[in-house]
């Protein structure tokens, strides 16, 4: 099991986007890297992200909690499901097996071609992949509040997708794909962005 915490520990502070410049504007987090493909530690390949939304922990996390299955993965759905027809082709598991539940998730369900490895109600997911690739990947999301008061209604929400490659056979696996996955997990942070900051309660009535 990935331990979500060192990951967190690779990340940097700053250079967090707002929402209002969502999708295009979304600033990768961690350690300068020249590398092509992400950030390196160690073996793995972390490619990070962070936006800032006008919304409580709880509405920033309810898109988040929601993901996959009927709900899709909120941009560019048809290559989501590309990726799964041909991961059925190579006898993987494919899109098919949806999620058990619309509204929420436990450790353990099945997400399509993912598997939720970790969930903390409002706070954070981890979803290992069981489609055909050659390497393990994570793709994880934390929420936290701007400041420590309880009823704030500023969270930054973090995405992160990690990649560890099998040989020289996975390393070009990831670089290859890494500015279609790049475009892609952008465009899904900000779609989870404008999803949150629309739910209700998102913020207090006259903030």
């Amino acid at each position: 099991m990935l331990n979500m915490t060192a990951v967190n520990r690779c990340k940097q502070k700053g250079n967090v986007a707002t929402s209002s410049s969502r999708g295009r504007e979304s600033q990768a987090s961690g350690r300068k890297s020249s590398s092509w493909g992400g950030v390196r530690f160690g073996t793995r390949l972390v490619d990070s992200r962070t936006l800032r939304v006008s919304a409580s922990p709880a509405a920033a996390f309810a898109p988040i909690r929601r993901i996959g299955g009927a709900n899709g993965w909120y941009f560019a759905n048809a290559l989501w499901w590309l990726r799964g027809f041909l991961d059925l082709l190579v006898g993987g598991v494919g899109m098919r097996r949806g999620r058990r539940n619309a509204e929420t998730l436990t450790a353990g369900d099945a997400l399509d071609f993912w598997r939720v490895e970790a969930f903390d109600q409002n706070h954070s997911l981890s979803l290992v992949a069981e489609m055909k690739v050659p390497g393990r990947a994570w793709l994880q999301f934390e929420v936290e509040p701007i400041c420590a008061q309880p009823d704030s209604q500023q969270s930054i929400i973090h995405q992160t997708a990690i990649f560890d490659p099998a040989g020289l056979c996975g390393l070009l696996h990831w670089c290859t794909l890494y500015p279609i996955h790049r475009w892609i997990f952008s465009g899904m942070l900000g779609a989870i962005a404008a999803r949150a900051e629309l739910e209700p309660g998102a913020t207090l009535p006259g903030r």
